[in-house]
């Protein structure tokens, strides 16, 4: 324990008022997997009632659905609850970032730069990521640079945040399972995903200028 009664590494990390967490890691991923699972079923049976969409179209309205949500409604509140961890009577968001900071103490310190690409993210990420969501059901012409867009400022981001861990010297997590499970399995899936989306509305785009530049050449 540090020497203000948490569990964050380093142990010497001043966190003035801790109050410990109240909720075990299987009741606070349980909760969040049961809630993901039920968000990705809504919106791949919704989106079945949308004429023209193939099978990826449709589960990247999923994708886009569940980061948005997750940007809004988990990160957001983060962002604007400082002394999150100090509360005597914690909600369930305070317990998951008590949680994730074990695989990273940045945001139990607040950490101005985890703090600034949070709130880009909640603020700018999420609603852009809806609307995302909407604009793949609508046939939107704007819909693979909007995801291309908002893909750019998830692996900006996620540079942001592993460089600037790695400078600050990979010392934030209590053990190799949070490291692994936490700092580098769950934020992966916002560089791999998010790069494959990219690539693919790269490729849309590229061939909608190719096919217009060729109306303009017959």
């Amino acid at each position: 324990m540090g020497g203000d009664g948490h569990p964050y590494a380093p142990a010497d990390l001043h966190l003035p008022g801790f109050v410990p967490q109240q909720l075990s890691q299987g009741q606070i991923l349980a909760r969040y997997l049961g809630t993901s699972v039920i968000v990705f079923l809504a919106v791949w049976l919704l989106s079945g009632r949308c004429r023209g969409l193939s099978k990826t179209d449709r589960l990247l309205m999923c994708w886009w659905a569940f980061t948005g949500l997750t940007h809004i409604f988990i990160e957001g509140p983060f962002v604007f609850t400082p002394g999150f961890f100090r509360k005597e009577n914690p909600n369930y968001l305070d317990e998951v970032w008590k949680e994730y900071s074990k695989a990273d103490s940045r945001y139990v310190a607040r950490d101005p730069a985890i703090v600034t690409v949070e709130g880009s993210t909640a603020v700018l990420g999420g609603p852009a990521s809806l609307l995302a969501v909407y604009a793949i059901a609508s046939h939107k012409s704007y819909s693979h640079i909007l995801q291309f867009t908002v893909c750019m400022g998830h692996l900006y981001g996620g540079l942001v945040y592993f460089i600037t861990a790695y400078l600050d010297g990979f010392n934030f997590w209590i053990s190799p399972f949070y490291f692994w499970a936490y700092f580098i399995s769950a934020n992966s899936f916002w560089v791999w995903i998010p790069t494959l989306i990219a690539m693919r509305s790269w490729k849309m785009i590229c061939a909608a200028f190719r096919a217009e530049m060729a109306k303009k050449t017959k």
